[in-house]
């Protein structure tokens, strides 16, 4: 079977191709791919090319397909897993198979699996660790949003307290504390807010900080501190860059207690000395932004780790228990459409992913089978002046408050102009 993909060869070196996919193994799946939302990671990735520890080292002799975020459609089951799956089935995968210790991941070390494709071949290392999952929710989309959703999960778990006298860690953030999240509006900080308001473990006291005033209303438009008071939670959002002492006015925030998680959403030496001010005694920082250089470095207040028991933690993606309860979450109703802005076709992901920190905005939504330049949500009453598909979409979204939504998609996937697949 044919299939076009976007494929990496070097640094910065991203090619759209058709080419044929070898013939399916027994255990191996065959699936088309629906939706593919553009990571950070993987625009770090194609910077650093085969320097990057999960792109293989002959990757410009042997392509592999990027995009990690992916969801899509069981087309054929090898033998091997066909009691457990079934052609039919909607999916997502984890992409952090931890494969007999490996770092290779879809999206980055494979040649035939990757989320900005038509067609995949989904190899044997995947069902093996259990990483193929089931999507029986509502669309596409949301599945493709549940790999990074479970990073956040996975970072919300990993934060850790201690019990007084004893050396036992309780895991996760404070039930009931104070949470601050620091240049947090972008992407993966509204997934966060996200998280913190509707998940079974919210804290009292929730505390967003950004220095972008329009990324900030957004995310209070889409997470309105009258919408988490419904759930018990008090939420602030601050323009630290309008603050003269941010660390005394978040401080006072908590009502000087500080905070007892601190989450980093930037790889900036400044915002994690802010945060590591910020602690309670017990207090965890985690560092959730994967920074591109790898003698990163930032100050933290050893006198208080000691007498204050301040600790830090870290992750980089999350397990497949986390992407289980992300995808738990969004089948019952937990919407995740905020976290998108913009929505293009298969032949807009070179262009995206070369300049993604430059795209203002949330998610970059990727609907593989579909020829449609990166075009922002809030641009498509203009373009439906000119273009009868734009103006549709334009009053889809608009009956959903701005925001994608199921009906969006499928009406796209139903009218969009589809990608010549030869």
């Amino acid at each position: 079977m044919k299939t076009k993909a976007v494929r990496i060869y070097g640094k910065e070196d991203l090619r759209l191709e058709e080419f044929d996919l070898p013939p399916m193994k027994e255990n191996e799946i065959l699936a088309r791919i629906v939706s593919d939302s553009i990571c950070m990671s993987t625009y770090k990735a194609v910077k650093q090319g085969a320097d990057h520890k999960r792109i293989p080292d002959d990757v410009h002799e042997h392509p592999t397909i990027i995009g990690h975020e992916f969801s899509g459609v069981i087309l054929e089951v090898g033998k091997k897993w066909q009691d457990r799956y079934r052609p039919g089935q909607k999916f997502s995968i984890q992409p952090a198979l931890n494969y007999k210790g490996s770092l290779d991941a879809p999206g980055y070390s494979f040649r035939y699996i990757g989320g900005d494709a038509t067609y995949v071949l989904i190899p044997n290392e995947v069902m093996e660790m259990n990483c193929l999952l089931p999507y029986n929710g509502k669309g596409f989309f949301p599945a493709s949003l549940s790999e990074p959703m479970s990073c956040v999960i996975g970072a919300f778990h990993a934060s850790y307290h201690t019990r007084p006298g004893s050396y036992d860690h309780l895991m996760g953030i404070k039930k009931g504390g104070n949470l601050a999240i620091l240049a947090g509006a972008g992407p993966m900080g509204l997934a966060a807010i996200n998280y913190a308001i509707f998940s079974d473990r919210t804290p009292r006291l929730l505390v967003v900080t950004d220095i972008d005033k329009d990324r900030l209303q957004r995310a209070s438009r889409l997470y309105s501190p009258e919408t988490a008071a419904r759930y018990g939670v008090e939420l602030h959002y601050v323009n630290t860059a309008a603050v003269d002492d941010p660390v005394t006015y978040l401080k006072t925030l908590s009502g000087g207690e500080g905070y007892h998680d601190v989450f980093v959403f930037a790889p900036v030496a400044a915002v994690i000395e802010q945060g590591d001010s910020l602690l309670s005694r017990d207090g965890c920082l985690n560092f959730f932004a994967g920074p591109t250089n790898p003698g990163f470095k930032a100050p933290l207040n050893f006198y208080n780790v000691h007498y204050g028991s301040t600790h830090i933690t870290g992750t980089s993606g999350g397990n497949n228990e986390d992407m289980i309860e992300a995808l738990e979450l969004f089948a019952r109703g937990l919407d995740p459409s905020g976290l998108v802005t913009h929505i293009g076709g298969l032949d807009a992901v070179i262009e995206t992913t070369l300049n993604l920190p430059h795209i203002p905005g949330g998610k970059k939504l990727i609907y593989t089978h579909l020829s449609m330049p990166l075009t922002a949500i809030d641009d498509f009453e203009e373009k439906g002046k000119n273009d009868p598909l734009f103006s549709r979409l334009a009053g889809i979204t608009k009956e959903h408050h701005g925001l994608w939504s199921v009906e969006a998609e499928q009406y796209l996937l139903e009218h969009g102009n589809k990608i010549d697949e030869g």
